[in-house]
């Protein structure tokens, strides 16, 4: 299923458990591969990783529990740097070692901000233990795995009162989560105690959640109910997931950074390697090169980067890293894009990746990646063959799922 937009509803209030739930409740499918990141990511085999059916007499849904032997005590807390270096040398995909990593990154920018001190000094006491990794693992596992390609909430409940930590009684929301709930739609509906747990606000934060659903055409093509552990006054302590999918048009709207900048002092050779480097990053779309004209009739090169919103800030230290650019422009565009999916195919010729996509008339195109075509025998009469095959095969695969 191609999920194009989530939606979520914090009726009891957002943590990381309670959106690991959320979406497992609507898609239990994605439950093997989440717990095995977990696993991947470091999670002791002695702890426990279930996903339970609950039903709180208000609503029913499911629960995810991550827990420790009675006899073994939980991980000691530790620095970002530490469970930042952890995670690269985990054999974690990629894109949900980057994600994860991006995830904590926001919850140690925020502590940096409230206590003064480095990011690369924060030390974690609440959230380092391992449920809170596995937490942080599981969702990057989730969003990768449902390929949405935007994200939003309704306004989340604040909470009051005050909560123990090892820095002391703190206000709620903690500080940290206040800095990582700044711009996002919160009220209260007084019922006191923490609502948002700083893991669920570095998650929404990364999401770069919007306050509604994008405009144009959708189905809603799953629902989840994910409880936390507390129980609540008079209301279910749960975050309800809505899962869309574009309706007949094919259209989804959302949004694009844009990054824009010119380079007149690189040799074209230095600066493919960069722009190539620039492609690599996750979260980059595209990158595009012009060529201009600069001051004094100088001949430069303009680029223009593509990125998703919530991975700006790396797709700009890159451009200052990989280019000698020594300044850029930088905005957020609304953007309509077509829904789409990527499928692996085995052909005799090995695996080919193929982009399926969706005509807003309702007919299906496919293209298939050229890159594992590059080094292959025949020449480019044999390529465009193995390409067209591969193509036709991806949509008379998709007419067998169909009539099934």
């Amino acid at each position: 299923m191609a999920v194009a937009h989530v939606h979520f509803d914090p009726l009891g209030g957002v943590a990381g458990d309670m959106f690991l739930a959320a979406l497992l409740d609507a898609f239990p499918e994605h439950a093997e591969g989440t717990f095995a990141a977990m696993r991947a990511a470091g999670l002791p085999d002695r702890w426990q990783t279930r996903l339970l059916r609950h039903d709180d007499g208000i609503l029913s849904g499911h629960r995810v529990l991550i827990e420790a032997p009675a006899d073994e005590p939980d991980a000691s807390p530790g620095h970002f740097r530490e469970i930042r270096e952890s995670l690269r040398a985990a054999p974690l995909r990629p894109a949900v070692r980057d994600r994860a990593i991006a995830i904590f990154a926001e919850l140690a920018r925020a502590e940096a901000r409230v206590h003064g001190v480095p990011v690369e000094e924060v030390h974690f006491h609440e959230l380092a233990d391992w449920d809170s990794v596995a937490d942080v693992v599981g969702a990057a596992c989730l969003i990768e795995a449902l390929g949405a390609q935007s994200f939003s909430s309704a306004p989340l409940p604040q909470g009051s009162g005050r909560i123990a930590t090892a820095h002391g009684a703190l206000p709620v929301p903690a500080p940290a989560t206040a800095l990582l709930l700044e711009g996002l739609a919160v009220f209260d509906d007084g019922i006191p105690g923490e609502r948002v747990t700083p893991t669920g606000a570095a998650i929404l934060r990364h999401l770069a959640v919007r306050p509604q659903l994008p405009s144009g055409a959708w189905r809603l093509a799953g629902t989840g109910i994910g409880f936390g552990s507390r129980r609540l006054p008079g209301i279910s302590n749960a975050l309800r997931a809505l899962a869309y999918e574009p309706a007949a048009t094919g259209r989804v709207d959302d949004r694009v950074a844009v990054i824009a900048f010119e380079v007149d002092d690189q040799s074209p050779e230095e600066l493919a390697l960069g722009l190539d480097a620039l492609r690599a990053l996750d979260g980059v779309l595209d990158v595009i090169q012009l060529p201009a004209f600069g001051k004094k009739g100088r001949l430069a090169t303009q680029v223009q980067v593509l990125a998703r919103p919530e991975r700006l800030d790396e797709a700009i230290a890159r451009c200052f890293a990989e280019t000698t650019t020594i300044g850029l422009r930088w905005r957020i565009e609304a953007r309509a894009v077509l829904a789409r999916e990527q499928i692996a195919l085995a052909t005799r010729d090995g695996q080919l990746v193929v982009k399926r996509v969706a005509r807003p008339d309702g007919a299906r195109t496919a293209k298939a990646e050229i890159e594992p075509l590059r080094t292959a025998p025949g020449g480019h009469a044999g390529r465009s063959k193995r390409r067209r095959d591969a193509e036709a095969q991806a949509l008379e695969k998709e007419r067998d799922d169909r009539r099934e």
